[in-house]
């Protein structure tokens, strides 16, 4: 069983409850096996609901989409209690912990897939040209946080999110579609010491 997301625990009203079902077929199916009957098999209400709100798979998944940007945009904020170099540490290890076998691969394997429907689809690509921009904001906003308090030295802060952009989408790819963890561990060492040379002010 998957780990759901914990605005998808309990939904409440219909919407909720066909964001669930399209997350547990997702996550169950992957994005090619996908299809409005799949994500009807996992829905405790009337199938004839799905077919009154979406005329299609991609419709569905495109308004699924924006349900987890708008969640994640309401949940996430500008940093935790505490220093920011000890959000932007957090931010490091979720990076290199997503995807892997005790956080939830399935989901991360169908959001590649959807990933990829970017690349010839201009609904996806607005989607996650969106979620990617609003990604980069936060970890912006930390690092200026981080300069104000004295524990970031001062670099470019949309830049360096930028930086943490491309490891993030990198760090997925690599975890999905290989088997070699080595990779991943050295580029975490890598990319650790390139915050201390760079980003963290020397104790």
């Amino acid at each position: 069983m998957t780990q759901l997301p914990s605005f998808l625990d309990e939904p409440d009203d219909t919407r909720g409850a066909i964001m669930k079902a399209t997350y547990d077929a997702l996550c169950k199916h992957g994005y090619s096996d996908l299809t409005i009957q799949r994500i009807g098999n996992e829905f405790p209400k009337s199938k004839s609901l799905l077919y009154h709100h979406y005329d299609s798979k991609d419709e569905l998944l495109l308004d699924f989409l924006e349900f987890m940007l708008a969640e994640l945009e309401g949940q996430m904020p500008a940093y935790r209690d505490g220093s920011a170099d000890e959000h932007i540490a957090d931010i490091v290890d979720r990076t290199f912990a997503f995807g892997s076998t005790e956080k939830n691969p399935h989901f991360t394997q169908a959001l590649l897939e959807l990933r990829t429907q970017a690349a010839h689809d201009e609904a996806y690509r607005e989607y996650f040209t969106r979620s990617d921009q609003f990604v980069r904001k936060h970890v912006a906003h930390t690092i200026r946080s981080g300069i104000e308090q004295g524990v970031f030295q001062e670099v470019d802060p949309q830049e360096t999110a930028a930086l943490f952009q491309i490891v993030f989408v990198g760090t997925m790819t690599q975890r999905v579609t290989s088997d070699d963890d080595d990779v991943l561990r050295a580029g975490r060492a890598m990319f650790d010491q390139c915050l201390r040379a760079r980003l963290l002010r020397p104790e």
